[in-house]
This record gives structure tokens, sequence and C-alpha cells, in this order.
């Protein structure tokens, strides 16, 4: 499943504030001087305007109720012989051993669109790769990605508009998820993790491109870095997907550079001041270093999303070619362990009593049932093998 989102305090500090930044529509026209001139002209320049976010709230309302169709095609008192919450009915919630974020099965998961590796290779379905990242694997799980989202979504849709924030948004959740099929090819994974880390690669690349509009350089850089840091630190815990996080960061972080570039502040104002108050010599829309991290950025981005779907589809193993990367996703303690094994079980059945028998550690179960589906076979094996 993909990765825990990152904790409510990564949200907080990271929005530049409006004083932080340097607007043109800020600055207050000059007095009319006694000379005949014309006065220079301000008005709201559109590069900087204010925008109303509304496609972020739509994301939120759109997970939501995709969390609310999953649990209804779960139907854990069907499928499972206990439950959280029963008198939820259908929207019950899997066992805690089973399902410790308040969720659906890992089977549900599946009908539903999570990430399969097997069936994005083999079965031609790589429509999974995007639909993964508007899935959530418990109540937890997406009650955290979404008040990220509104916190850190919001800021920048105000800032960029709907059109590059929406594309940042989705791409970056494709990197993430592209990421996680290469080197997690055992699990099903779902979330919006690896968007939410794009959009935050995406502030660090903004900050970076348009340094000279924002005062406080230094403090807000360490800050956004430090955040960035301690979440990536966190995915390395088991049962998170920090493949999921790496790869949306790194895609958000070089679409920051195309997206988000500002024009500098002498072309803003040769732009929009009246023709008698013209400089002299013209200045372009965007400095050099601007234009240079636009054009490597949207190349390795674009060599990179095309060489990791060409190996996806090719059934190649990321593992099998870096011996140490898995430690990215997961580092082994005395505490836990990072095995995670897929759950087989050997299953008899006679009359109404079905014998279970877990593959991976030996457990056996008996259980008096009336016509058990297949569904519902699965899902206690998954309970017995946990």
């Amino acid at each position: 499943m993909a990765g825990d989102p990152p904790p409510s305090s990564t949200q907080l500090r990271v929005n530049s504030r409006s004083n932080n930044v340097i607007h043109p529509v800020d600055i207050d026209p000059p007095s009319v001087q006694s000379s005949a001139a014309t006065p220079v002209l301000f008005g709201e320049v559109k590069h900087f305007r204010k925008w109303v976010p509304w496609l972020i709230p739509c994301f939120v309302v759109a997970n939501v109720v995709l969390f609310i169709v999953t649990m209804y095609v779960n139907d854990c008192p069907k499928n499972s012989i206990s439950c959280i919450a029963r008198f939820l009915g259908r929207f019950s919630f899997q066992p805690f051993k089973e399902n410790p974020l308040l969720g659906p099965s890992s089977l549900a998961l599946q009908k539903m669109g999570g990430l399969d590796v097997d069936r994005v290779v083999h079965r031609h379905q790589g429509w999974r790769l995007i639909a993964c990242m508007w899935l959530h694997a418990g109540l937890f799980h997406l009650l955290a990605n979404m008040l990220s989202l509104l916190v850190i979504g919001i800021r920048l849709e105000q800032e960029f508009g709907f059109v590059r924030i929406g594309l940042l948004y989705v791409i970056s959740g494709f990197g993430g998820s592209l990421l996680s099929a290469l080197f997690l090819q055992s699990n099903i994974s779902v979330g919006a993790s690896g968007a939410l880390f794009g959009l935050l690669g995406s502030m660090l690349s903004e900050l970076i491109t348009n340094w000279t509009i924002y005062s406080n350089k230094l403090a807000a850089f360490s800050t956004l870095v430090i955040i960035i840091v301690i979440n990536l630190a966190v995915g390395i815990l088991p049962h998170v997907d920090n493949f999921a996080h790496i790869g949306g960061f790194i895609s958000g972080f070089l679409l920051g550079f195309v997206f988000l570039i500002r024009p500098q502040f002498g072309w803003v104002s040769q732009r929009y001041a009246s023709s008698g108050h013209s400089s002299v010599s013209a200045k372009p829309k965007f400095k050099m270093y601007q234009c240079i991290l636009w054009i490597i950025s949207l190349i390795l981005l674009i060599a990179g999303l095309t060489v990791g779907l060409v190996l996806l589809l090719r059934g190649v193993d990321a593992n099998d070619h870096c011996s140490w990367c898995h430690y990215l996703s997961c580092v082994p303690t005395s505490k836990w362990s990072c095995k995670t094994e897929a759950a087989y079980c050997m299953s008899n059945e006679i009359g109404n009593q079905l014998n279970l028998t877990c593959s991976s550690n030996g457990k056996y179960a008996v259980y008096y049932l009336q016509d058990p589906t297949t569904a519902r076979i699965q899902g206690l094996c998954t309970q017995l093998c946990s």
C-alpha cells in the first residue's frame, strides 16, 4: 500500500506567506508629478494574480467518494468473520490485525484499481498507475493525506492556477506509481502520497527558480528542505511505500521548474507600464538560469518517465540491478522486519467446515461457514497469515 502521508507538521510551515513574495500588484502607483509626463499605469498582472482554488477541493471530494465506494465493495460482514464497527453494515472495517488503518481488505483495493504490478505487466492494465493514487488503505490514511492536500494544494492553486497544479498533481502521482512498481512488485500499492510529495518537490523547485522574488530566502529554503527530509525519513518504516514518495518528489521537483516559473520583475514592469515610461533596453521575460533549468528539467522528466514505463512493461525488477535500493523504502531493525509476503493458504472444505493452513507461518484454523465465497476465503487467509 502507498506510504503513510506526511505528518501534519509537514504542511503548516511550507506555505510561503504573501509577505514573503513581492508582487507587482502590491506596489502603490507613484504620485503624478508636476511634469506633463503620463503616469505609469498599474493593474493586476496575470502571472501574479490570486486564483480561486476549486480543483484541489474537487480532488479531495473524489478521494473521499472513492473511499466510500471501496468500503461498499469490501463488504466486511460478508467476506470476514470479525469486523470493526459492524453497526456500519457493509461499510464496516476489516479487523485491526488485517488492516490497522481502519479500511478495506487488499482484495477490495485490488478490485478498485490498486497498483498490482502483475496485472499491469501481464494483463495490460496500465490504468492502475493512475487509478491507485485516488484510493486509500484506510480512514487514517485518507484523513492525513486529504488534510495535507488541502494545506499544500490550495496554496499552490491560489498562486499558479488549476491547470498547472492539476497537471503537476497527476503527473507526480504517475511518477510515484511508476517508481513504486519497479521496486515493489509483490504488494498492492494505493494512496495520494506520491502526488503530495510531488507538490512538496514543486515548492522547492519553485523557490529555486523564482529565487529573486523571495525575502528570507535561506530561512524558507532550509525550512522546506528539513520538512522534506523528515517526511522521506518516515518512509523507511515498514508498510510505507517510500518509492512512491521518492518518485513523486523527483517528478514534482522537475515539474516545478517547468510549470511554476515566474517572469522577472524588470519584464513585468516594462510589459505593464505605459509606452512613455518603457525602459530603453528591453528586458527578457525570463532570466537565463530559469530557461536553462526549464530545458534540463523537461528533458530529464520526459526521459525518466519514458524509460521507467518501458522497463516496467518489459517486466524488469529494478531490485535486480540495485542490491541496496530496498533500504530506501524500509530499514530492518530489531523492532520490525521489512519482509512482506503474500498470503497463501491451503484450504479444505468438508460440508460447512473450512480448514485453512497458512503456507508462510504454518498456522491452522477451522471455520464453519455456509458456502463461503472466494473473497471470504481469501480474507480469512490474510487474517490467518498476518
